[in-house]
C-alpha cells in the first residue's frame, strides 16, 4: 500500500486528479463533545451568553468546510454543493453529523471532516467560560460515496 500524497522520494505532494472525471461525491462524518449536564441545559435554554450555540456552530461549520483547502495543506479546492450540520443533544454529551455532498475528481470527505471539526471547536469556545471539562471526541468519517453516470 503506497500514500497518495507522498512521492516516489517520500516528499509530500497533492494528487494529481487531472486525469478523473468529474463526478457527485457525498460524505458523511461525525464527532461528539462532552459537556456536563449544566452547560448542556445553556445550551437549551439559549442562555450561554456569547449566544445561540448551536446555530453558530452550524454557521461556522458550514463557513469552515468551504475553507478546508486553506486549512489543510494537500487538499484540493473543490466546489461544494451542499454542506448540511445537524446536532443531537443528549443529557451529557451532543453529537455533531455533517454530510458534504459536490461534483469533483476527488472526495469530499475532508469537507465534511472539517465541518463536524469546527462545529466541536465552536461550541468548545462558546461554552469555555462555564465549563472547564468539554472534551471533544471520536471525529471520524462514516459514509463517502461515488455517484456515476
Amino acid at each position: 500500500m503506497s500514500l497518495t500524497h507522498v512521492d516516489e522520494s517520500g516528499q509530500a505532494r497533492m494528487v494529481d486528479v487531472v486525469g478523473k472525471k468529474v463526478v457527485r461525491r457525498e460524505a458523511v462524518a461525525a464527532g461528539t463533545i462532552f459537556l456536563q449536564p449544566e452547560t448542556i441545559d445553556l445550551i437549551k435554554q439559549n442562555l450561554v451568553k456569547k449566544g445561540d450555540v448551536l446555530a453558530t456552530a452550524r454557521i461556522a461549520a458550514i463557513g469552515g468546510a468551504k475553507k478546508t483547502y486553506d486549512l489543510i495543506p494537500l487538499c484540493h479546492n473543490i466546489p461544494i454543493d451542499h454542506i448540511g450540520v445537524s446536532f443531537e443533544v443528549q443529557a451529557d454529551r451532543i453529537g455533531i453529523r455533517a454530510k458534504a455532498s459536490g461534483h469533483a475528481r476527488t472526495g469530499i470527505e475532508m469537507e465534511a471532516l472539517t465541518a463536524v471539526s469546527v462545529a466541536a471547536l465552536t461550541i468548545y469556545d462558546m461554552c469555555k467560560a462555564v465549563d472547564k471539562a468539554m472534551v471533544i471526541s471520536d471525529i471520524r468519517l462514516l459514509e463517502k460515496h461515488k455517484y456515476e453516470d
